[in-house]
């Protein structure tokens, strides 16, 4: 039996269909994970309910609150 192989034009053109299969088939890239709340966000909602306690504990003492 004789064995063929391809010819540098047949190879290129192989490698061509695999890289352009590959290209269409790739799964897409994640998009880079962001928290979904940022640590400022975070900080700043923590620093308001720390803000309510203490307005709920001064209207408890008798002090008033000035908005």
């Amino acid at each position: 039996m004789a064995r063929k192989t391809a010819t540098g034009d047949e190879a290129a053109a192989i490698a061509a269909a695999i890289a352009r299969f590959e290209a269409e088939t790739a799964a897409v890239p994640a998009a880079d994970p962001s928290p979904a709340v940022s640590p400022w966000q975070r900080a700043a909602l923590l620093e308001g309910v720390g803000a309510k306690e203490a307005v709920q504990e001064s209207k408890g003492k008798g002090s008033t609150w000035l908005s």
